[in-house]
């Protein structure tokens, strides 16, 4: 009798620590999404403040002038983590070398394309911020979330009804945010339109390449890409000065340090524990950071109009996310 109570109570004991490490388990992993969200937050702001960043370089530089350095920049900043993976797999087998070589192909291959498509939409961006304010680039750029999925259907690709509202919430917005009382687009506006296309078509090179190679080999290939373009531009349409480029180190270090090699590497470290439909709409806050960025440190103020227009962009980059079956199950 004695001895079956003993092993009731072992039994409860094990019961209790079974529950009490499941517990242990969940706040681990609360903890762990918790700081994610943090990092990823972090990132938004970062990448948020950097069209500040590049709307401050071009009082000093040309917009060619100012992607080359910036690129470059991010290009190297990225290199000593591909040194080091390089340097790691020494050890490796002759069919994991044959692998890697055939990934790393592929990944310079991927890089390249990317770099075109990068090169291309940051320019139209670039050019788009001169003639606009920070704030309406921010959201306008952030449409390439909903243009994503509807450059989709070429591919045969099925768009969710979240999809189809939030175009139709997007261009209410974009007209609020755009269109002037005499039915006319800003130039700015407009490029920054034509830019958000471009990161979309971006985007889907991204999509094709990444599952085949390493994301940062495809990053640092595509920012050098990018970069080496925008040098040969730069030297084609403007007159670069070394005054110039110094003059604008700040915006040339922020957007291409912290922007590039910092919130890239935040990004991959904030993904790993998030849901991605969570770490997307905390990603989403770029715009709002851009808008508060340009308001705080530039002084550019919006109108009730433009506010109520931002508030529809936002509102249809958030719906854009949100999977479907959870819509149905709300």
């Amino acid at each position: 009798m004695h001895r079956g109570n003993n092993c009731e109570d072992t039994e409860q004991l094990r019961k209790i620590k079974k529950k009490m490490d499941g517990k242990t388990t969940m706040e681990k992993d609360r903890k762990k999404s918790m700081v994610s969200s943090m990092l990823l937050m972090l990132t938004a702001l970062i990448w948020g403040v950097a069209f500040v960043a590049q709307s401050e370089g071009l009082n000093y530089v040309g917009a060619f002038t100012l992607n080359g350095s910036r690129f470059l920049v991010g290009g190297m900043v990225l290199l000593p983590y591909l040194l080091l993976t390089k340097k790691n797999g020494n050890n490796e087998s002759a069919q994991e070398r044959k692998v890697q070589r055939r990934r790393l192909k592929t990944g310079v291959i991927g890089g390249i394309c990317c770099g075109c498509f990068l090169c291309l939409a940051s320019s139209l961006q670039q050019f788009g911020i001169a003639y606009t304010t920070v704030g309406k680039a921010g959201f306008i750029t952030a449409l390439y979330i909903v243009i994503v999925p509807l450059l989709g259907l070429f591919m045969h690709h099925k768009v969710g009804l979240n999809i189809w509202l939030s175009v139709l919430i997007a261009s209410a917005g974009m007209y609020l945010l755009c269109i002037t009382e005499e039915f006319s687009i800003g130039r700015g506006d407009l490029l920054v339109f034509l830019c958000a296309i471009g990161f979309s078509m971006h985007i889907l090179v991204i999509d094709h390449f990444s599952p085949k190679a390493d994301g940062v080999v495809i990053s640092c290939v595509q920012f050098f890409t990018a970069g080496l373009i925008s040098v040969v531009l730069m030297f084609t349409f403007e007159q670069p000065s070394w005054k110039g480029i110094l003059s604008a180190w700040l915006p040339i270090l922020y957007a291409g340090v912290m922007s590039s090699g910092v919130g890239y590497t935040l990004q991959i470290i904030g993904q790993k524990n998030l849901d991605p439909t969570v770490a997307s709409l905390i990603m989403s806050l770029e715009s709002v950071f851009a808008m508060l960025a340009g308001w705080v440190i530039l002084g550019q103020k919006m109108s009730a109009r433009e506010l109520l227009g931002c508030a529809l962009v936002f509102g249809a980059i958030i719906l854009a996310q949100i999977p479907v079956e959870k819509l149905r199950k709300a």
